[in-house]
């Protein structure tokens, strides 16, 4: 794999994955650990949201959300998902899928610990996913809760995270043409490593 030069160059894909986000912190405006969550539902409708993307594991990627919203639900019941990162500012991206199992423990208290107070709350009392009356309803929630709890809430336990870990990775960079740079990292079980090769873009 001697073509794998600069951007692409490495042996581990969840280094060139945090190279590639540390680059995108300096030049994306806005939230560039944003990732395109792909799950899907019983019926084999598929469904996409926008989630941020909170650590990039030696072997794994993490993202917190409400274990009762829809995308939990997808999750825990397809135990697979998909994501995409794509910045605008470098022209590049790189796609996941993968198996998920969920982070429920002291890295989840740790995590929602480290968010600030109004985030802690919020998380408290928002029902994602359902319907809601009015945001008039959702505030007045939000300041019932923030009597109740204090200023130190703990993690509620139907909120948490997920750990995404990759049977497949493709790193791409835009190329001038539309001849485009793409080499896909797939897991190997049998031989417990990647096989990587270059794909036609």
């Amino acid at each position: 794999m001697n073509e794998r030069t600069g951007i692409f160059a490495g042996t581990d894909p969840f280094e060139i994955a945090r190279r590639w986000l540390s680059e995108a912190e300096k030049t994306e405006p806005n939230d560039p650990n944003a990732i395109a969550l792909a799950t899907v539902d019983d019926d084999g409708m598929p469904n996409t949201r926008m989630v941020l993307l909170k650590d990039i594991e030696p072997d794994a990627f993490v993202f917190y959300t409400n274990y009762h919203s829809a995308k939990a639900v997808e999750l825990d019941s397809a135990g697979k998902a998909a994501f995409v990162m794509h910045w605008k500012s470098l022209r590049r991206q790189i796609r996941v899928r993968g198996i998920i199992t969920r982070e429920d423990g002291r890295q989840a208290d740790e995590y929602y610990a480290s968010r600030s107070l109004k985030s802690r709350l919020g998380a408290w009392a928002s029902r994602q996913s359902q319907p809601l009356e009015s945001r008039t309803a959702l505030m007045a929630e939000v300041a019932k809760l923030t009597a109740k709890l204090g200023t130190n809430p703990p993690r509620p336990d139907f909120w948490g995270g997920y750990r995404l870990k990759p049977t497949e990775i493709e790193f791409w960079a835009d190329g001038a043409f539309r001849l485009h740079d793409r080499f896909q990292w797939r897991w190997n079980p049998a031989s417990s490593d990647w096989h990587i090769q270059r794909l036609n873009p």
